[in-house]
């Protein structure tokens, strides 16, 4: 995941499957759409469909139907604490991650999304 520039804050920046098998799901997206893809790991594989870039990974289950979707922060601390307020439920707190840092929560009809900062 690339820095963002301002105008990026706070939008829908990219969106994660879990998969059973990276390496199927790759052949099937590479295969059904062109989609590119970059390896970041034996578990995370990044996509780029030319217009939005998101990733397989094998670190969750396979939700069908429930991709994440991730949004972009200036400032991952402020979001988090906007989110709390809005009264979302935090339910991954902030960790590292090789570009940034990220943490997830649960909307108030138990969506599961993710806010990113770059390092």
């Amino acid at each position: 995941m690339a820095d963002k520039s301002e105008n990026h804050d706070r939008r829908i920046d990219y969106v994660e499957f879990n998969v059973a098998d990276i390496a199927a799901a790759k052949a099937f997206y590479g295969s059904a759409f062109g989609w590119r893809f970059t390896d970041y790991g034996p578990n995370y594989c990044e996509f780029d469909d030319g217009r939005l870039k998101g990733g397989f990974t094998d670190f969750g289950p396979v939700r069908p139907g429930g991709p994440l979707v991730v949004v972009y922060a200036n400032d991952l601390e402020e979001v988090l604490t906007s989110v709390e307020r809005a009264g979302g439920t935090i339910c991954r707190p902030i960790t590292d991650f090789p570009g940034g840092r990220r943490f997830h929560f649960l909307d108030r009809d138990g969506y599961e999304l993710a806010v990113w900062a770059s390092a």
